[in-house]
């Protein structure tokens, strides 16, 4: 009797917990919208399929929880995106990436982007992590980066050998960049071309940062 008893009060809160569940969520799966928002955005990157390894993996027969790359949360919205050294080209403007509001962490370093950073990167505020290194992106670094209030790691650095263009920061300068990412614990500028002196970039970076 007392192993009966011990069973039913075992088993009550597990059923009690997936009764609670959503019926349209299954755990660990990528919601719907979701899936349908990256492969969006796979069909509009040209990238090398023969050197991809995690794009490549990126099909409408599988759950995307299951493609490389890519991170959820517990409802199944996309929270990372790692595309690093996906041998990406051309640019990203007007893409589906930006409709990911739940994206916390985006890494598109190491490609050859040839375009500016779209404006609509400010469109994702819940990033806290982003990394655009070497991925070859040019021109002035656009001002809806400071939007991203969440950011704690920022990377932008560039190896400027290997570019035949080089990312700037001039208007908006250093301190209108970061003048309201407080939460921000690492900045990399390396290689961009700033038009402010150190000593303005140590007053910019301490007002600003905490």
């Amino acid at each position: 009797m007392i192993i009966h008893l011990f069973s039913w009060l075992f088993v009550t809160p597990i059923c009690l917990i997936l009764l609670s569940v959503e019926p349209n969520v299954a755990l660990g799966q990528c919601l719907g919208e979701q899936q349908s928002l990256l492969l969006q955005l796979k069909s509009n990157l040209v990238f090398n399929a023969s050197k991809s390894t995690k794009l490549v993996t990126w099909s409408s027969n599988s759950d995307c929880s299951a493609w490389e790359g890519v991170s959820l949360d517990g409802e199944g919205r996309v929270t990372g995106l790692s595309l690093s050294r996906e041998w990406i080209s051309y640019g990203i403007h007007n893409s589906s990436l930006f409709k990911l509001q739940h994206l916390k962490s985006l890494d598109l370093s190491l490609n050859n982007f040839n375009s500016t950073i779209p404006d609509e990167i400010g469109n994702l505020s819940a990033l806290s992590h982003l990394n655009l290194s070497n991925a070859g992106f040019v021109g002035q670094i656009p001002i809806t980066i400071s939007h991203l209030t969440n950011l704690v790691t920022l990377d932008i650095s560039t190896i400027i050998l290997l570019m035949t263009s080089t990312l700037k920061l001039e208007n908006p300068d250093l301190g209108m960049l970061v003048q309201n990412l407080s939460k921000l614990e690492e900045l990399y500028l390396d290689g961009v071309n700033m038009s402010a002196p150190g000593s303005e970039w140590c007053k910019a970076l301490s007002s600003s940062v905490p």
